[in-house]
Parts: C-alpha cells; sequence; structure tokens
C-alpha cells in the first residue's frame, strides 16, 4: 500500500514538472523575434585600423559637414570606403577627417575638383601618399611637343603651368618676385662656382667620387626646388637625378617637370620612395635646415641611410644651424651614421637673420661605408 502511494506521488510529480516544461517550452517558441536594431553604413574594420579609429574622427566630421545619413551615421565617401579596400591610407590622414573628406567626395568618372592646396595641405599635414581618385584631372590644354628639350630654356613655358591658385600668372613674374628660386642661370652659377670653402661645384664633387672609384648614375635631390641641380648632372654627366620638392606658394614640380626632369611631390618627413640601397648620391638643398624639427631631421638622415648602396655620398650643401647647436646637436646626429668625412667645411652665416642669431653654413660630403 505505501509503496503504490509513493509510486502514485512521483509519477504525478513527473507529470506536473512535464507540463511546467512543455509550457516554458511553448512560451518561447511563439514570442515574436526582436527587430534588430538598425543597421549604420559600414565601414570595415581594416579601414578603422589604418585610420587609428576612423570612426571616432569621422564622428568628429559631422560636426562640419552637413552630410550625414537618416541614422545620424556620417556619409563616408564612397571612394574612401573602395580606396580601403585595395590600398592603405596614410595613418596621419586621420587627424584631418574633413579635409580628407572633401578631398574624396567627388563625382567619380567626371572631372576632378580642382583642389590643389587642399593636397598640399593634406600632404603637408603627413597624409601622404594621397588616396587614389577615380576621376580626370585638369590639365594644361597645350601639347607636350611644344614643351622645351633643353633643361636650361631661355623661360620656362608659361603654357605648362595652370595659374588659378597663384597671385602670379607666369614664370616672368615668379623670376621677378622669387628670383632665389625661379632664376635658373642664377641658380646654375652658384652650382658650378667656386668662391670659398662652403661651395662644391659639381665638377669638383664628380671628381672627388672619381678619385675614389665610386660612380655616379642615380641620385635624389631632397628639396631641389626647380631642379636646377637635376638639370646640370644630366646634361653634363648623364646622371639622373629625382627632385623633392613641394608647390608652396609657387609650382615647383611643374617647373621640374617642364625642363624635362622628375619631380617627386614629397614632403621631408615622408620615406623616400625608391628601394633600399639603389642611389649613388643624395643631396640636401637648403630647403633643409635648422627650422625641420629634430626628430623629423634624424629620420630623414637614416632613411638617406637605407637608400644609399655602399659606397654612396650624402652631399649636404650650406645646412644653416646655429653654431652651438650645429657643435652639440647636428654634428653629432650625422656622426651616428658612421660615414666618412669626404668634405666638412663650416663658415659664419652673415646675413642679418645669420648674424642676429648666431648661425652658420655647413657645406660636407659624407660616404657610406661600402660594408657594415
Amino acid at each position: 500500500m505505501g509503496f503504490t502511494m509513493g509510486l502514485n506521488f512521483l509519477l504525478l510529480l513527473a507529470m506536473v514538472a512535464t507540463n511546467i516544461l512543455s509550457l516554458y517550452h511553448l512560451s518561447t517558441t511563439v514570442q515574436s523575434p526582436k527587430p534588430p536594431p538598425p543597421v549604420a553604413i559600414p565601414i570595415p574594420d581594416h579601414l578603422i585600423r589604418q585610420l587609428n579609429d576612423i570612426r571616432a574622427a569621422i564622428n568628429h566630421l559631422t560636426r562640419h559637414s552637413p552630410s550625414t545619413s537618416s541614422t545620424g551615421t556620417p556619409a563616408v565617401p564612397r571612394d574612401l570606403l573602395l580606396h580601403s579596400q585595395i590600398g592603405p591610407i596614410a595613418s596621419s590622414c586621420h587627424h584631418h577627417p574633413d579635409l580628407l573628406h572633401r578631398y574624396m567626395n567627388y563625382t567619380p568618372f567626371s572631372a576632378c575638383p580642382y583642389d590643389p592646396d587642399l593636397q598640399e595641405t593634406l600632404i603637408l599635414n603627413g597624409c601622404h601618399p594621397l588616396p587614389r581618385r577615380r576621376c580626370f584631372s585638369k590639365t594644361p590644354s597645350k601639347p607636350t611637343s611644344s614643351l622645351p628639350l633643353n633643361p636650361f630654356p631661355t623661360a620656362l613655358p608659361d603654357f605648362s603651368e595652370i595659374w588659378n591658385r597663384y597671385s602670379c600668372k607666369s614664370f616672368a613674374c615668379l623670376l621677378q618676385n622669387n628670383p632665389t628660386g625661379f632664376d635658373l642661370n642664377a641658380q646654375r652659377s652658384s652650382l658650378l662656382k667656386y668662391a670659398s670653402e662652403l661651395d662644391l661645384p659639381v665638377n669638383r664633387f664628380m671628381q672627388l667620387a672619381k678619385s675614389a672609384n665610386s660612380v655616379i648614375r642615380l641620385g635624389i635631390d631632397i628639396g631641389g626646388g626647380t631642379g636646377t641641380f637635376a638639370a646640370l648632372m644630366k646634361i653634363f654627366y648623364n646622371v639622373t637625378m629625382l627632385t623633392t620638392t613641394m608647390n608652396v606658394n609657387a609650382p615647383y614640380n611643374e617647373a621640374v617637370a617642364a625642363r624635362g626632369l622628375v619631380p617627386l611631390h614629397v614632403p621631408l618627413q615622408q620615406r623616400l620612395p625608391v628601394s633600399d640601397g639603389t642611389m649613388d648620391l643624395v643631396r640636401c638643398g637648403r630647403a633643409v635646415n635648422r627650422w625641420i624639427p629634430l626628430p623629423v631631421m634624424e629620420f630623414m638622415l637614416y632613411d638617406v641611410d637605407r637608400v644609399l648602396r655602399g659606397g654612396g655620398y650624402l652631399w649636404v650643401d650650406r645646412f644653416f644651424s646655429k653654431a652651438v647647436d650645429l657643435e652639440k646637436v647636428y654634428e653629432p646626429l650625422m656622426g651616428k651614421l658612421g660615414y666618412k668625412r669626404v668634405k666638412w667645411a663650416v663658415a659664419n652665416k652673415t646675413d642679418p637673420s645669420g648674424l642676429k642669431n648666431g648661425e652658420v653654413y655647413l657645406t660636407a660630403v659624407l660616404q657610406k661605408p661600402v660594408s657594415r
């Protein structure tokens, strides 16, 4: 009797538990699924990585741009997203998302916006190389057959440049207002003359290289302006020089190209766009001076070392700084490279700024060891 009652009690308990589980299961299966949250414009993870959390920077952009989606998420230019899937975007671009969006906000397969000032600003702020665009850039209307073959023409052709952005509308105007930058004959003379220990004529440098059994075929002129050094090396010695230059207040890149030379639109803080150990010569012109931040200078010198072959030359032409800084900062910095001193000449900078600040010039030729 007791056994039967216990069994019945267990059966009743099992039936109740089963019903409770059935009701719970039924309640979970008949409930309607919650609608998914609204999906914002997708931004690929790799784009976020490349731009160092570009989403946060883009949110900042919405305060400057009226272009937003219905969900309040900023409308990222479609070609910026597309380009991020096929090529890297410089990490410094994320510091200037508003400028980057302006640059990439265009109609594909049509004329590009004429925005050279915007491009220059992005490049100078480290957003380099710029993303590619699928549009047609504006070019001068005259055919290239009318360009000069001589790198020292009587005058640079005005038709080789679009002058809209400049106050000067001709190279003659630039020559008058900026003779240091655009007097090609004066630049040529300064590179061929010897008036003091600071001067190193091109022919004298080539003699130094020849006496050391060094062959000079390829090189880079950093901050080379209108490309006069490259022109001399081409016509006299058949040496191919690349000229890095920026269009700061004047069309320096176009001037270099109009002379049949190769301009590189590259800022000083940018890695030189050539492979390791391929250059025979790197020359630093007067654009390289004490106004460059020291970390930029240090990285630049080691990038020069990267591109120079063993036995190649670093030519520092009239670098200026305060005398005390040359002794305590720049000379030790260059000394870290471990290069042989072929030439090292220092003299006072005698213009008003030099006298006021106690500045000096340095002209140096340093030779990289053949092997480390």
